[in-house]
């Protein structure tokens, strides 16, 4: 498929055309890695503020593009931010993650929650992203985000962060009619804000389904894969040109399942060899990732053998380069700076003996 040159790098990949070089942005490139975001994070700490308030999540989201240039600009926010909106508010103190005070865990509050209708409840929205396609034009495509319905049941069910998932496994074993009524809704309210975030100018959206490697494989295939396929379903409908991502941490258990989702890209974590991962979901699955977030602490070798490597496993056309998780704290910002020089330069690199 041939686009016109008008149309940004990252766009024309993730549509399917074969290019000189795979296009690269980073999970996280916007955050607590880079001295300009944690001057402003002390001015304004409160991060509902910093990606709620429109001009604060511009100036985040922009903060990488300016320093690094990256062929995606992804929206500065938060996979929680449209939960309000349906009826679950949320906090996130600074260091603590994302408190909910009143977790879901009866019919009666999955009763109680009501359709998104995001003009209404989110619409900061609306201006980060219009401001994001005016300002990097088509010399980047500009990414949008949600999180999945299983990890949104998660935290909501959860209330917090987990490391067992007690609850909502709880949920999923005893009481799975309320769970699947419940992440039904979920489907539904993610969907509608994928296609608003579309219609604000997000080029391509990533679903985080981020705990959803936390399943089983036979867990998986009832309570997370129906629900994204639930949501991918509904946005092809009415936006069958915009291309989605799904990704998932420590997903190399459900790799093949992920393939199922309906998406248009698969987004690797580090777990799985690229090689191999091309190898199981099948050549027809465009592909994201997925160099280890650790190796930006290594040396400028190391880090440019290991973009070879994953480009060259990787093959011509269908891959976007990238991390296989977020951009860590404390990473140096010359590592990240040489990491996207080196990306731009790949086929260059690839055509000279080492």
């Amino acid at each position: 498929m041939t686009q016109g040159n008008n149309t940004p790098y990252l766009l024309r990949a993730a549509r399917g055309e074969i290019l000189d070089r795979p296009p690269v942005w980073m999970m996280r490139q916007a955050g607590r890695y880079m001295k300009v975001y944690r001057d402003l994070r002390d001015k304004y700490p409160s991060f509902r503020d910093r990606s709620e308030n429109a001009d604060l999540a511009i100036e985040i989201s922009l903060q990488p593009w300016k320093a690094f240039r990256p062929d995606g600009v992804i929206m500065f926010s938060d996979i929680l931010t449209p939960l309000p909106g349906i009826g679950i508010s949320f906090e996130i103190p600074e260091s603590k993650g994302p408190m909910i005070d009143s977790p879901i865990r009866t019919q009666e509050q999955v009763d109680n929650l009501h359709s998104l209708d995001p003009e209404a409840s989110l619409p900061f929205i609306k201006t980060i992203l219009k401001a994001l396609r005016d300002e990097v034009k088509n010399e980047a495509t500009v990414l949008g985000f949600v999180g999945s319905p299983w990890t949104l049941a998660a935290y909501a069910i959860e209330g917090k962060s987990s490391k067992d998932y007690a609850n909502i496994k709880r949920m999923a074993f005893s009481e799975p009619a309320i769970l699947h009524q419940f992440l039904s809704k979920l489907a539904d309210a993610i969907a509608v804000y994928v296609r608003y975030q579309i219609d604000c100018g997000a080029q391509v959206v990533q679903l985080f389904d981020s705990w959803a490697g936390q399943l089983s494989p036979q867990d998986y295939k009832v309570f997370a894969l129906p629900y994204q396929q639930q949501v991918v379903r509904q946005v092809k409908a009415t936006h069958p040109d915009t291309p989605l991502i799904l990704y998932i941490s420590g997903s190399a258990g459900v790799l093949e399942l992920m393939g199922q989702s309906g998406v248009d890209i698969v987004s690797v974590d580090w777990t799985v060899d690229m090689a191999d991962a091309r190898q199981r979901l099948g050549r027809n699955m465009m592909v994201q990732g997925n160099i280890d977030p650790g190796i930006l602490f290594g040396s400028k070798q190391v880090i440019r053998d290991r973009i070879l490597d994953t480009v060259q496993k990787a093959g011509k056309g269908g891959h976007i380069l990238n991390l296989g998780h977020g951009v860590l704290v404390g990473t140096p910002e010359e590592n990240v700076g040489y990491f996207f020089e080196t990306a731009k330069q790949v086929d260059q690199l690839l055509a000279v003996p080492v």
